[in-house]
């Protein structure tokens, strides 16, 4: 797999997860920031914000790079509060490999745990990092897969800087354990702005740098810079009374660069459903007192 697929294979992998986090379905009965209408779900770079204790998000996300497709399907559940999350994503890719054959097959998969470190105030950003196990589920042979375990962790900031305005910052690592007897690491930092046009549309702009370690075909490792920028825009339709549903569209056009190749434009759509899964409980009504006889 090339870098720029397989970058993107695990930036979908890893961040549709991201996600991949939400802090609530409506915002808007706790902050009531124009920015604050829609939180989460953004397509490359992580948001710090996690579920709340009660909602489930279901996320899908496919990619366009070249005439290739890659999809993938994440789940997000709170554990016990917002303050702890679980999440994994499964990848399926269409692909043309390094031997120029056309095969499809399950990617590797990710298996997340992110605890959130600090919830966002007057003054500070939110804080998580997202802790993830790679289990290569994929098939190396077919060039969809690493064949190697590996571990990925990245940390997210998260900051309502205006009414209209949030931004958003990423930091991370990933390495794979064996990979025809080299364990290659890369590194990335990232960064969005994400503009509230109302509570429930807005305009994003993410940019992402990839150190991007790799085995080649001569099983030595190389090592590519990749530079991605995306605009896009997101858009939520809120049900409350459908346990309080949200439904949360959007699409992007990444832009890619790699030193030393021909630039890269693809597409991005997403698709979340986010939905409260206990049943709420009424409060319990007392009884009216009564005078003695």
């Amino acid at each position: 797999m090339t870098s720029v697929r397989r970058t993107y294979a695990r930036i979908v992998g890893a961040a549709a997860a991201m996600a991949l986090a939400s802090a609530a379905a409506f915002a808007e009965e706790k902050d009531p920031r124009t920015a604050a209408g829609v939180q989460d779900n953004s397509f490359l770079i992580e948001e710090a914000y996690t579920q709340e204790a009660g909602v489930v998000q279901h996320i899908q996300a496919l990619v366009r790079v070249r005439r290739d497709w890659l999809y993938v399907f994440a789940q997000e559940w709170p554990l016990g509060s917002e303050w702890h999350q679980f999440s994994y994503a499964v990848p399926y890719a269409w692909i043309r490999n390094d031997a120029g054959q056309r095969v499809q097959g399950i990617g590797d998969v990710f298996i997340n745990y992110r605890p959130l470190f600090w919830a966002e105030s007057a003054t500070l950003p939110a804080f998580s990092t997202r802790f993830s196990l790679i289990v290569p589920t994929g098939s190396k042979s077919k060039g969809i897969g690493d064949g190697s375990y590996g571990f990925e962790s990245k940390a997210a900031f998260s900051k309502i800087v205006s009414d209209r305005v949030t931004l958003h910052a990423n930091a991370g690592f990933l390495t794979l354990f064996d990979v025809d007897g080299h364990h290659p690491t890369s590194y990335l930092l990232g960064g969005s702005a994400i503009y509230a046009v109302t509570r429930d549309f807005n305009l994003m702009l993410e940019t992402l740098a990839v150190w991007e370690q790799s085995v080649n075909a001569d099983r030595l490792l190389e090592r590519e810079f990749i530079y991605t920028i995306s605009p896009g825009f997101r858009y939520a339709l809120n049900f409350p009374q459908l346990n309080e549903l949200q439904v949360v569209f959007g699409a992007a056009t990444p832009i890619t660069f790699t030193h030393g190749k021909s630039t890269d434009y693809g597409l991005f759509f997403y698709l979340s459903f986010e939905h409260n899964f206990l049943d709420k409980k009424e409060p319990e009504k007392k009884a009216l007192p009564t005078k003695a006889k």
